[in-house]
């Protein structure tokens, strides 16, 4: 999501991870709220299922008080790996995406992350702070 008329820089490069081992709704990831980021680019959720029987999970993004349903019992197959994402999911700031397991200690996420921001951040600035 770069736009031409505004600098965008990757500010880092990183990944989510969690192990659900309950049922509940869980925070895969929360997009930086800071005002120098513009927003996060999610390339990859990969869910993992490492029971032998198939599993399913929900993903939601999380805007303030609203609430979107990604993916709404998605099946991850028995002893299988699935990777949710067809094209990357733009974040704004402050966004979360959210996971949960229809059954506990089963799946696996993973989540490969791009952080953008406004301004270029170079190795000697960070130095100083």
């Amino acid at each position: 999501m770069l736009v031409t008329s505004i600098p965008q820089y990757v500010q880092g490069i990183t990944n989510a991870k969690v192990d659900l081992t309950n049922t509940n709704d869980t925070v895969l990831y929360t997009a930086p709220s800071d005002a120098d980021f513009n927003a996060s680019i999610v390339n990859s959720i990969l869910v993992s299922n490492d029971s032998g029987s198939a599993d399913t999970i929900t993903v939601t993004l999380v805007s303030g008080s609203d609430t979107f349903s990604l993916f709404k019992l998605e099946e991850v197959g028995a002893v299988s790996s699935k990777e949710l994402l067809l094209k990357d999911l733009i974040l704004q700031s402050g966004e979360i995406i959210k996971v949960q397991a229809a059954t506990g200690a089963r799946l696996h996420v993973v989540a490969s992350i791009q952080e953008i921001t406004k301004q270029r951040i170079t190795t000697s600035a960070l130095a100083n702070i």
